[in-house]
């Protein structure tokens, strides 16, 4: 058995009825150089012959008694390889809309909770030729960096098959342990959990006294605090169901307004998720007067973590500056208070929100979802943020995948309660690839954002190369 950590239990008693904790990730592939052509049973044989290289796969949870401690991972003895791998097609005549229809439908579906929790479905009938992979796994189990890692198993440098000479596979079912050995372990680790209150309670009072100094000693802004976001009809309760959709936009133009502005590229990822979303409100006659608040989650995955798989995230608050017409003070204002967000979180520390979840109770978590949900309390109150918007670096090489080249990435993370947008991007060869995961019902014209993120990147790059 492997324990999760209190950071991972989260993600897992958070999912209600409406809130799917799931990650997914939707590989364009183009199958017409692979060797000995390409197909669902092919890329089945690939999985189950590297299922030794990514053990999260096999794992499934199993909860504690009355929700008394984090769950734990056991090697599932009923894994099913073909539960799991999919084969699907898409309606003639298989474009873009019709692929974000599919990927859509599976992200509003809950994955099985007595199952290891992932899915993986290999997309055919795409136009041009293409095919496609799109994996769900949930976010109790990887985060961004940690599912980027456990795929990477499945993919190759070239696309000739990647030797598998010397490998040995051997995994070992293991019985789902019994209510009465669950409850004394349960029982050992909150004997423990005082001991750790006390250190996680004394890590933070210095912290807050860390930043209490910096502020008084600061001209710049401290970050936003929670629920201190304007309402906006992207922060309403949700619904089970979802809407997708995908955005692109060349590497080298981010880099080129980065340079110019002496920024960094996460910097103009925010400042063009942020052109769109005050592009977004202002054709439906809704913008508010106070800035939009992000929640931009980090990774503080050390290299020695790199394969350990679970949740290794810090996350900041920042200002988007939506209620700034000019771009580039826009972008500047994002600058300074991304820069001021990344020295508070310096003082704080980046395991601080770890600490705390390692001991709170996950029936607790799980009750307060349930009860957020049931209220559907973001219809009455502010939201904690606006937006998630996460970025997340990717290879600069191509990739291939059981021989077929990889020809685009999109990354789809969460949505929760009061903030029905996420907004995922991650850089692949020489493009930037945007992800947009949106309630269905709170976010209904999610399909318009893609072309204001485009329009955003133009405004600035009209001021980087004037004609």
């Amino acid at each position: 058995m492997q324990r999760l950590s209190g950071l991972d239990s989260m993600f897992f008693y958070m999912e209600t009825p409406t809130n799917h904790m799931h990650v997914t990730g939707v590989f364009l592939l183009d199958p017409t150089a692979a060797p000995g052509g390409f197909s669902f049973d092919q890329v089945r044989a690939m999985v189950a012959s590297r299922l030794g290289r990514a053990a999260p796969l096999r794992r499934r949870l199993v909860e504690m008694p009355f929700g008394l401690a984090q769950p734990v991972w056991i090697e599932d003895p009923e894994f099913d390889l073909d539960y799991h791998v999919r084969r699907a097609c898409l309606p003639w005549p298989g474009g873009r809309s019709e692929l974000e229809q599919f990927v859509g439908q599976m992200v509003g579906l809950p994955l099985d909770r007595q199952r290891p929790l992932w899915e993986l479905y290999v997309v055919e009938g795409l136009e041009e030729g293409l095919q496609a992979i799109v994996v769900k796994m949930h976010h109790a189990a990887i985060d961004g960096v940690s599912g980027a890692e456990l795929i990477a198993a499945w993919l190759d440098l070239e696309a000739g098959p990647r030797p598998e000479v010397g490998e040995a596979d051997d995994w070992q079912p293991e019985s789902v342990p019994g209510e009465i050995d669950l409850l004394f372990d349960a029982w050992a680790q909150l004997a423990s959990s005082p001991a750790k209150a006390a250190r996680t309670t004394r890590r933070c009072t210095e912290a807050v006294l860390r930043v209490s100094e910096h502020n008084r000693d600061s001209e710049a802004l401290p970050p936003p605090l929670p629920f201190s976001a304007p309402r906006t009809s992207l922060n309403l309760a949700i619904t089970p169901h979802r809407r997708v959709c995908f955005g692109e936009a060349a590497l080298e133009d981010l880099r080129t307004v980065k340079n110019h502005f002496e920024c960094t590229v996460n910097d103009v990822v925010l400042a063009l998720c942020a052109g769109a979303l005050r592009r977004y409100l202002l054709a439906r006659g809704e913008i508010p007067e106070e800035p939009l608040i992000a929640l931009v989650p980090r990774s503080v995955r050390a290299e020695e973590d790199r394969l350990s798989g679970g949740n290794r995230l810090s996350a900041m608050l920042t200002s988007l500056a939506t209620d700034i017409a000019d771009p580039i003070v826009r972008l500047r204002t994002i600058s300074a208070a991304m820069s001021e967000a990344k020295s508070q979180e310096s003082l704080i520390g980046a395991y601080v929100l770890t600490d705390w979840m390692q001991f709170t109770p996950p029936a607790l978590i799980g009750a307060a979802a349930r009860l957020i949900t049931s209220m559907r309390l973001f219809d009455h109150v502010r939201p904690a943020f606006n937006v998630t918007i996460s970025n997340i670096p990717g290879p600069p090489f191509p990739l291939f995948l059981a021989g077929a080249r990889v020809a685009g990435i999109y990354p789809l993370g969460p949505v929760v309660e009061g903030a029905g947008l996420n907004m995922t991007v991650m850089s692949y060869c020489d493009t930037v690839y945007f992800g947009l995961n949106g309630c269905r019902t709170t976010v209904a014209g999610i399909a318009e954002l893609p072309v204001m993120i485009t329009e955003s990147l133009d405004e600035l790059l009209a001021v980087v190369r004037p004609r």
